[in-house]
């Protein structure tokens, strides 16, 4: 397994390009088994989870072709005849249960596997069971696969949601957008992510209204066709990078993405102490060289602060100056990057789903082991501002969300290297 060798105490400065959103694009590329017409989408981040989400497209029948130095990935699901997401690699990767909303709507009948991938906790797909079966859809699970059918295809229902769950909207409104009928869909998600969906859905000839509110209403049509979408920019990939630059007092400027898209992670930012500009289609932060304050965090679904920004402001707050309490409400066991932070320094005392933080002016390197994607992140953040060599283990889980980390991190002046082993 590969890892980042990271060598702390340079401040980070320049300019990046934002990438294509993982998290818009794996929920899309889902959403084009819905059409037997192709579909072309543009600024797909090259990442583990998308080779994952493209290997699965392709074990069902479809045709996906990137293009070699272009970020553009064209999808043709006229020829899938296989209608399961096997074990081997929906274990990898938890959007791999995506697929079974499009299958459904469209054929009517899907097997997929219970998904895997990062240890943050449980993270149930009842509610997603629970939306189809509104829709009409018999579910059932056998062998460790939920296998749904709809025969006679999926009726339009009105549904509300326990809770707050983003792959549980996007699952239930791609299956809605071919349901006979009118669907209402509550308590959904609000992420800009599923707000990318919905245009591409629409593109795709479905009828959507609400997307960005707490209720979606759909009405189903016969078929949908082929679309042209540029996939949204990775507003937490932007993040990590501006609290990167923050933490190292530094300052960095991302280009091609708005503001709006980061929201509360841009107030955070402010409260520390950087000074903040951003134009139509750019972000900066500067920190004028100055140590961070200390902020409070408590994760939250959109608009709230998001749990995928969590970890990085842990390590943040690791060095600012002060104490701080950082609570995560979405997900069980996503403060364990703490445990490794401590090994360097890190004065964090957890208790629950709480950490108190009392921050210190440098942390020091040592050996540490990622155990999720963001976690993977905040340890090189933490590496960054360590005295001497930081060496990240079973970094594989960083390839998964973020593109060229290493590269693009160099460009802003780190010491910054992957060893392979």
């Amino acid at each position: 397994m590969d890892s980042f060798i990271v060598c702390g105490g340079r401040r980070l400065h320049g300019e990046l390009s934002a990438s294509g959103s993982k998290n818009a694009a794996l929920p899309i590329m889902a959403a084009t088994l819905l059409s037997a017409e192709p579909c072309q989408l543009h600024r797909v981040p090259d990442l583990r989870d998308i080779a994952t989400m493209t290997t699965l497209l392709e074990s069902l029948g479809a045709t996906a072709t990137r293009h070699p130095t272009e970020a553009t990935l064209a999808v043709d699901s006229s020829a899938v005849e296989q209608f399961r997401a096997p074990y081997d690699l929906v274990k990898t990767m938890r959007a791999s249960i995506l697929v079974l909303g499009p299958l459904l709507a469209r054929f009517g009948q899907a097997e997929v596997s219970f998904p895997g991938g990062c240890a943050i906790g449980s993270r149930p797909v009842d509610l997603h069971i629970r939306a189809l079966e509104a829709m009409g859809a018999q579910v059932a699970v056998e062998s460790g696969y939920i296998v749904a059918k709809a025969p006679r295809g999926l009726q339009g229902a009105e549904f509300c949601f326990d809770t707050v769950t983003v792959g549980g909207t996007e699952n239930a409104v791609m299956a809605a957008t071919m349901a006979r009928g009118k669907s209402t869909l509550r308590n959904v998600a609000r992420e800009p992510e599923i707000v990318d969906l919905v245009q591409f859905l629409r593109a795709m000839g479905a009828r959507i209204e609400g997307e960005g509110t707490d209720m979606l209403q759909i009405e189903g049509v016969p078929a949908l066709h082929g679309a042209t979408h540029e996939v949204m920019p990775d507003r937490i990939e932007a993040g990590t990078y501006l609290v990167a630059a923050a933490a190292t007092r530094g300052e960095v400027k991302i280009e091609g993405i708005s503001p709006e898209v980061l929201g509360v992670v841009m107030d955070k930012l402010a409260l520390t102490g950087a000074e903040i500009t951003s134009g139509e289609n750019w972000v900066s932060l500067d920190m004028k060289a100055q140590r961070p304050t200390a902020i409070d965090i408590t994760t939250e679904p959109f608009p709230g602060f998001p749990t995928d920004m969590q970890a990085q402001f842990t390590a943040l707050n690791a060095v600012a100056q002060g104490q701080s309490v950082v609570v995560e409400t979405v997900f069980e066991n996503r403060l364990m990057q703490a445990h490794e932070m401590r090994r360097m320094g890190a004065e964090i005392d957890i208790a629950g789903d709480s950490a108190r933080i009392t921050g210190r002016e440098q942390l020091q390197g040592a050996p540490v082991m990622a155990s999720d994607l963001r976690a993977s992140a905040s340890l090189v953040i933490a590496g960054l501002v360590a005295e001497g060599e930081t060496r990240i283990d079973r970094i594989y889980h960083i390839d998964r969300g973020y593109e060229n980390i290493e590269g693009k991190l160099q460009c802003l002046g780190a010491d910054i290297r992957r060893l392979a082993t």
